[in-house]
C-alpha cells in the first residue's frame, strides 16, 4: 500500500504552532516511507476565505520547507513536478460534495431537516483503531442519545467541516490521518460516515497537544503560538523544525540535534509519543543558537540577509559584496538573527550616534590628542586592512604610553554607536576609510 497523507488547515490569518507541527508529521511520514504528502486547505467558511489568509499557511510550509507532492498545476507547467503544483482548495470542489452528499440521500444515511442536511449517525458504540493511541470507543453522550443525528449541510447550503473532511479524504485515496488529539472527539463521526460510503476509513493516529510550559493548553493568544513569530524575531527554520519534531516525538537515541535527512531516516508512527508535549521556549533558543554557530557561511549570508531586510534596513544603497563582507564579520556572534539589526545596524546608517557620557568618558581632554592623531594615522593608510589598522592603533597607543583599550573603545563608538560588536578592526576595514575617517570626525566634533 502506498502511504497518502495530507495536512487540511484552514485560513484564519495564522498557522499556530501545533498546525506546523501536525504537517510536519505527515509530511516526515510521507518522507519516510517514500508516499505521498497532500495540502488542503480547508476554505468552505466564505468570511475566512482571503488570499492573505492562504499566504500565511503556504509561506509558512514554504519555510520550514515542507513542499507537497500533487494538486492544481500553477503556471506554465508542462507537466507535474515539484513546485508546479498549488494545494487543493475546498472552496473550488463543490460538485464533488454536491455528489456525495445525494449518494448518502440515496442510501438512506442523510436527509433534509429544517433547511439543512443531517447525516443519520448510528445509535452504536463506534470503535477508533488509533495507530497512536490504541483503540478507543466512542459512546453516544447522554445529549446524543435522544438525537445523535448532525448537519453536514446547513441551511445556506454550505457543508461543514466534518462532511466535507471525510468526502476529501475519500476522494483523495488517504490512507493515515495524523492529526492533533483534539480531533478525536470528531472521529466517530467521520468513521460512520466513511463506513456509509462503504468505504474503509483511512488509519487514524492523534498526536499528542503542544502545551505551555506551565501545563495549560497553547491557544493563539499564547506566546510562541503561531509560526509568524519564528519567522518574524529571526529564528532558523531548520532549528524550528528539528525542535518540533521532538515535540510528542522521539528518535529513541536522546539525540537531540537531527538535520531533516535524519528526521527522515528516523520518523514513524511507533515513535510517536502518548504524553502531552510542553513548548520549552528556552530549549528552542538553545537549539536555534547551535544551528547559527554551525552554519555555513553562504547560509548565514542567506538568512543574514533575510533578517535585515525584515528590519527594514536600505541593503539596496549597498554593494553586494559590502553587504556579504559587514554579515561575515557577525558569524559566531548571534545567536539569534533578531540580534543582527541591533549588533551590524552601523554598517547600512548614514552616520551613528554617540551617547554624550560615552564622549564624557572616553572623549576625555587627555585622550583627545591620541584619537587625533589615530584619526591621522589612519587617513595616511594606503591599504584599509584590518592587520594595518590594528598596527596603526596599537602603535599610537605604545607612542602615548597607554593601553590599546584607552584607543579601541572610542574608536568603536565612534563608528558604530556601540560599546560592543563586531571584530573592531574587521569592522574598520568594511567600512572603509572614508565612512571611517567621517565618523571618527563626527565624533570629535561633538567634544
Amino acid at each position: 500500500m502506498s502511504i497518502r497523507v495530507r495536512f487540511a488547515p484552514s485560513p484564519t490569518g495564522y498557522l499556530h504552532i501545533g498546525g506546523a507541527r501536525t504537517a510536519l508529521f505527515n509530511w516526515l511520514y510521507a518522507r519516510h516511507t517514500g508516499g505521498t504528502f497532500v495540502l488542503r486547505i480547508e476554505d468552505t467558511d466564505a468570511a475566512r476565505n482571503t488570499q492573505e489568509a492562504v499566504d500565511v499557511i503556504l509561506n509558512g510550509m514554504r519555510w520550514l520547507g515542507l513542499d507537497w507532492d500533487e494538486g492544481p498545476l500553477t503556471g506554465d507547467a508542462k507537466g507535474p513536478s515539484k513546485g508546479d503544483f498549488g494545494p487543493y482548495f475546498q472552496s473550488q470542489r463543490g460538485e464533488i460534495y454536491k455528489r456525495r452528499v445525494q449518494e448518502l440521500k440515496d442510501k438512506g444515511f442523510a436527509y433534509d431537516h429544517e433547511g439543512a442536511v443531517k447525516f443519520r449517525m448510528t445509535r452504536e458504540p463506534v470503535v477508533i483503531p488509533d495507530i497512536v493511541v490504541g483503540d478507543v470507543t466512542r459512546e453516544l453522550t447522554d445529549r446524543e442519545q435522544a438525537d445523535p443525528d448532525f448537519v453536514i449541510v446547513r441551511s445556506d447550503g454550505q457543508p461543514v467541516f466534518h462532511f466535507v473532511n471525510v468526502v476529501d479524504d475519500l476522494e483523495m485515496n488517504i490512507t493515515h490521518v495524523l492529526r492533533g488529539e483534539d480531533h478525536l472527539s470528531n472521529t466517530a463521526k467521520h468513521v460512520a460516515m466513511f463506513k456509509a460510503f462503504g468505504v474503509e476509513p483511512p488509519k487514524y493516529g492523534h498526536i499528542p497537544l503542544i502545551l505551555n510550559i506551565d501545563g495549560s493548553k497553547m491557544s493563539k493568544r499564547d506566546k510562541g503560538a503561531s509560526l509568524n513569530t519564528y519567522q518574524e524575531e529571526g529564528f532558523v527554520p531548520e532549528a524550528v523544525v528539528n525542535y518540533l519534531s521532538l515535540l510528542g516525538w522521539s528518535p529513541k537515541n536522546n539525540r537531540e540535534k537531527l538535520t531533516m535527512e535524519e528526521l527522515i531516516q528516523l520518523f514513524d508512527v511507533p515513535g510517536i509519543l502518548r504524553s502531552n508535549a510542553k513548548f520549552d521556549f528556552e530549549k528552542l533558543h538553545w537549539l536555534d543558537g547551535e544551528y547559527i554557530r554551525e552554519m555555513s557561511p553562504e547560509r548565514f549570508r542567506q538568512l543574514g540577509l533575510e533578517a535585515l531586510q525584515r528590519a527594514k534596513f536600505p541593503l539596496e544603497k549597498f554593494p553586494a559584496d559590502y553587504v556579504n563582507a559587514a554579515l561575515d564579520t557577525c558569524r559566531g556572534k548571534v545567536k539569534n538573527f533578531a540580534e543582527l539589526g541591533p549588533y551590524a545596524g552601523f554598517y547600512f546608517a548614514d552616520e551613528v550616534t554617540v551617547a554624550p557620557e560615552a564622549i564624557a568618558k572616553d572623549f576625555t581632554p587627555e585622550n583627545l590628542p591620541r584619537l587625533k592623531k589615530l584619526r591621522d594615522a589612519f587617513a595616511r593608510l594606503e591599504e584599509f586592512k584590518a592587520t594595518n589598522l590594528e598596527q596603526a592603533l596599537k602603535a599610537i597607543a605604545a607612542e602615548s604610553g597607554v593601553k590599546a583599550g584607552v584607543l579601541v573603545h572610542p574608536t568603536r563608538m565612534a563608528c558604530t554607536g556601540n560599546t560592543a560588536g563586531p571584530s573592531l578592526y574587521h569592522l574598520l576595514e568594511v567600512l572603509g576609510k572614508e565612512t571611517v575617517l567621517n565618523r571618527f570626525d563626527a565624533a570629535l566634533a561633538q567634544v
